[in-house]
């Protein structure tokens, strides 16, 4: 049985509750964990609060940065252990989970070597005064992260929060926690103190509901669904505390009829069936010109038709679904679309021999999908890629802004005018100009507009959302 780490101990739940975690390859138990609740998420926090107090709160940035620096380099140590865990949790093909580790690693030593680099600023004001801006820690933050990156979340959301001095706990997806245990167990190896990094595992309405209504946390990040992260911003307003909410995306290609489809239609394909269409970037809506659209649609077709579904251990293109659940989801909007008449251009293939009650999904690319289409307008989370047409850029703008959510896009051009007038005015948090999630993207601030949620992470934006400035006013005469 897998256990929380709790001021630095591997603990069970205070009531003795389980749950049990079942394999997206054949959907079987292969591992049980604690069912953390309101008495164990309280613990946790106090036990944060109490590291503040401690050897942590009184370590310097330069030492701070040390540990960081050498967790990264103990994720490196156990790389091929972590990736086993991430792929058996998740279903990810191996080359997936092994990439999702060195990501991991390298958040760590990004804010590892940035923790001494954060400066305060000293203001002009009146004479006879002197005036300095500091930046501080928070306190304790509360990181819930989901499922689809488990182990990259993890470093992503508490490698700047510890970076700046704050002490964390974490609430991992209760379909994928063994890698968020692990790293919490490799960071009180390499030194951390206890309490520094506490994670707490259960389900989502009550261990997360617990920790994001808790009164002794000063910060939320939330990744995941838009109806819980309402409720996540409810519960932060209610302790009047800041939260950064990352909710999804429904992102588009902009595809325009100068475009280099040779360089486009693989980074395309590449973008809806990475880690099996579960991510929040995933680029799923194709908006083409109409011009190119038999001949894109014929290049996708050809590459669609050659993607492969298998179990982590194949490393083929793609793995099951973490779920059945979103299994069912990606079927229901297949189904939405064949009702609707809607073309299925062409679709991957599942391997022979698959396991019968694993969650497998066909990747799918989608003809003339109308814009206001549910597979159009929600995202799916899933392997589909839904292929619209436009005649003029204003319309391409319109159809490319034309949903809830604003996280990422990318504009096909050779044409450098086109190129700063269509991603300047598409509303999302990342734009990519002939590239689309170009490596792991570290260093670039990442977040969405509208729907998608607010806040920056990653880069040293992420550093800022975790702090606050403080401001002496010196009277010296």
């Amino acid at each position: 049985m897998a256990m929380m780490l709790i001021n630095g101990q591997s603990v069970s739940a205070v009531s003795g509750k389980t749950l049990e975690v079942l394999s997206p390859v054949d959907g079987l138990k292969f591992e049980t964990i604690p069912r953390g609740e309101a008495a164990d998420v309280d613990v946790a926090v106090r036990a944060a609060n109490a590291a503040l107090d401690g050897p942590w709160g009184k370590m310097t940035a330069l030492e701070r940065g040390r540990l960081l620096m050498k967790l990264g380099e103990k994720v490196l140590a156990h790389h091929a252990e972590l990736s086993l865990l991430e792929a058996k949790d998740t279903g990810k093909p191996m080359t997936t989970a092994r990439t999702d580790i060195t990501v991991l690693a390298r958040y760590f030593e990004y804010y590892g070597s940035a923790a001494d680099k954060i400066h305060g600023l000293v203001l002009p004001f009146l004479d006879g005064y002197s005036v300095n801006v500091l930046r501080e820690p928070l306190g304790v933050t509360a990181h819930i992260i989901p499922w689809n990156y488990p182990a990259q979340m993890m470093g992503r959301s508490i490698a700047p929060s510890l970076a700046m001095g704050n002490a964390v706990v974490v609430k991992p997806a209760e379909d994928a926690c063994l890698s968020p245990i692990r790293i919490a167990e490799l960071a009180r190896e390499v030194g951390f103190p206890d309490g520094v990094v506490n994670v707490v595992t259960g389900l989502g309405e009550e261990a997360g509901a617990a920790l994001s209504h808790h009164s002794g946390i000063n910060f939320i990040s939330f990744t995941g669904s838009n109806e819980v992260g309402v409720l996540v911003q409810k519960a932060a307003a209610q302790n009047v505390i800041k939260c950064v909410l990352e909710l999804g995306g429904k992102s588009p290609h902009v595809v325009f009829a100068d475009a280099d489809l040779d360089r486009a239609v693989p980074i395309i394909t590449r973008g809806i069936i990475a880690n099996t269409g579960q991510t929040c970037t995933a680029g799923s809506r194709l908006i083409v010109h109409s011009s190119i659209y038999t001949r894109i649609m014929d290049m996708l077709a050809q590459k669609f038709s050659q993607i492969k579904v298998g179990t982590p251990d194949m490393d083929l293109d793609c793995g099951p679904v973490v779920n059945m659940s979103q299994r069912d989801r990606v079927a229901h909007y297949l189904s939405e679309a064949k009702k609707s008449g809607i073309d299925i251009v062409a679709q991957g293939v599942l391997a022979a021999g698959l396991p019968d009650k694993g969650y497998y999904v066909t990747p799918t690319l989608l003809g003339r999908v109308p814009p206001d289409h549910c597979c159009a307008q929600e995202e799916i989370f899933g392997p589909v890629l839904a292929a619209m047409t436009f005649e003029t850029e204003a319309q391409a703008i319109a159809l490319a802004n034309g949903t809830d959510y604003g996280l990422m896009a990318a504009v096909w051009s050779e044409n450098g005018g086109c190129q700063q007038r269509v991603a300047k005015a598409i509303k999302a948090g990342q734009v990519y100009i002939n590239a689309f999630g170009a490596g792991g993207g570290v260093e670039l601030p990442f977040g969405g507009f509208k729907k998608s949620g607010h806040g920056r992470e990653k880069g040293f934006l992420a550093l800022e959302e975790v702090s606050a400035t403080k401001t002496l006013i010196h009277y010296h005469g």
